[in-house]
């Protein structure tokens, strides 16, 4: 079994993973927060994770994946306020979505998906820990974190304390004894319709405090991989570090890793910013096979351009592995074969570099295509497996259309006229029922392109 590396965040190198326990690898990722459907953006870490643990379950290991909802958060408020509806109820409808969303991937559910507002006793207990041992304090019925508490605060996004920003602009100011502490616990206001009871009073926790409550009570500390977008590096996961430091003497996490930004053009993809596309929508349109093999396409920390060209070339490149699937045969595959294959899972367990080991994917697939008679699909399917794509090796050929195949015939007849224009157009009708035409000797060879 190759030696699996990794890319951790705080020491700024790839180092060497090993479990904290034998065998046993536990992972927590930090979910979406639920005030609208979730856009293509928030679905890489959702994809990145869960590719991670197919990896680390192919090298044997039993793996736990936490990935929770964050369903109390001032956006929730506002949104809910913004359309007149109960926060709870935004906010439950919007994970129900979230769910049915990711499910749509086809990569499985984490093992755990928490939601902040079942955690709030195991928070209210966390905060009492933090006031306890002078790490905290309460004013007005806020709770906050004394950043300068802790010396090493700053150690993972690598900032320094005189510099920081915790993106709260001047909520709590005046209650603060320091610009940079940030709140834990958060007194109800007036608007807001809910409210979970305290020692120091009626409120609502603030965020980053529940992700150290809900990954501490799923995994412990000193849990192996801690993960999320590159975006909450700082404050979330300084500040979810800083409090596990605090609060219990310990890491949170050995390893930290963050995946890149998903960008249009130069700019992130966000929902604050409005440049979003639904998940569900990017899904309807290219299939989940284009959308998975698409986040493969990037190394996970590096940012993706999102786009049509680079969602194109992902289903054309599905209808590849579909094609080449239906003329394999279940079993091994060829003995010269097994160095790429070999060579796939090294770049794999090299930080997870999916688009190293989809190279050697490739060359596989060009050698295969490339030999003569029947050839196994073992190799291929234990590659795509840990891609979650072996069910492009399972595809059965659809049966095409008298209207398709017309339209295929009429752009024949059209080349064979130097109608370039009209089989240009031709063409692109075809594309819109599914399907793509490639020209093979005086004929043509039909291959659906559809991610269904």
């Amino acid at each position: 079994m190759t030696e699996l590396r990794l890319y951790d965040t705080r020491t700024r190198e790839v180092r060497r993973f090993e479990p904290r326990d034998p065998g046993r690898v536990g992972i927590y990722a930090c979910g979406p927060t639920v005030y609208a459907r979730v856009h293509i953006g928030n679905a890489r870490p959702f994809v990145v994770f869960s590719l991670l643990k197919r990896l680390l379950a192919h090298q044997g290991l039993t793996v736990t994946l936490a990935i929770n909802v964050t369903d109390v958060n001032d956006k929730i408020y506002a949104a809910a306020t913004a359309t007149g509806v109960d926060s709870m109820l935004l906010a439950a409808e919007m994970t129900a979505a979230y769910r049915d969303d990711t499910d749509l991937l086809g990569l499985g559910r984490p093992d755990h998906e928490p939601l902040a507002s079942e955690s709030v006793p195991a928070i209210v207990a966390y905060i009492e820990a933090l006031l306890e041992r002078g790490h905290a304090y309460v004013a007005a019925g806020d709770v906050y974190f004394r950043v300068r508490s802790d010396e090493a605060y700053g150690s993972l996004s690598r900032r320094a304390v005189d510099q920081l920003d915790q993106g709260d602009g001047v909520e709590g100011a005046e209650l603060k004894e320091d610009p940079a502490d940030f709140a834990l616990w958060k007194a109800h206001k007036v608007g807001e319709d809910s409210a979970w009871d305290a020692p120091w009073g009626r409120g609502r926790p603030g965020w980053h405090i529940e992700c150290s409550a809900m990954a501490e009570g799923l995994l412990g500390t000193g849990f192996d991989i801690h993960g999320g977008g590159l975006d909450l590096l700082f404050p979330h996961h300084e500040n979810e570090a800083a409090q596990t430091r605090c609060a219990r003497g310990s890491e949170l996490a050995r390893f930290w890793m963050h995946n890149g930004m998903l960008e249009l053009g130069s700019e992130k993809m966000a929902k604050s910013v409005g440049n979003i596309a639904p998940l569900h929508a990017v899904i309807a349109r290219y299939g989940r096979d284009a959308v998975v093999l698409f986040f493969c396409g990037a190394h996970y920390r590096q940012p993706i351009d999102f786009g049509d060209g680079p969602l194109e070339q992902a289903r054309n490149n599905v209808a590849r592995l579909r094609e080449l699937g239906r003329k394999l045969h279940d079993g091994p595959s060829p003995a010269e074969l097994a160095p790429l294959h070999e060579r796939f899972f090294e770049r794999l367990a090299d930080d997870f570099n999916t688009p190293s080991a989809l190279a050697e994917l490739w060359e596989w697939v060009r050698e295969a295509n490339r030999r003569e008679g029947a050839i196994g699909n073992a190799d291929l399917r234990e590659m795509l497996d840990v891609l979650g794509l072996a069910n492009l090796l399972d595809a059965p050929m659809p049966s095409v259309s008298a209207e398709v195949l017309a339209l295929a015939q009429a752009r024949q007849a059209a080349r064979a006229a130097h109608d370039f224009a009209r089989a240009d157009q031709l063409r692109d009708a075809i594309a819109a029922a599914g399907w793509s035409v490639r020209d093979a000797g005086d004929g043509f060879e039909l291959l659906p392109t559809d991610g269904d």
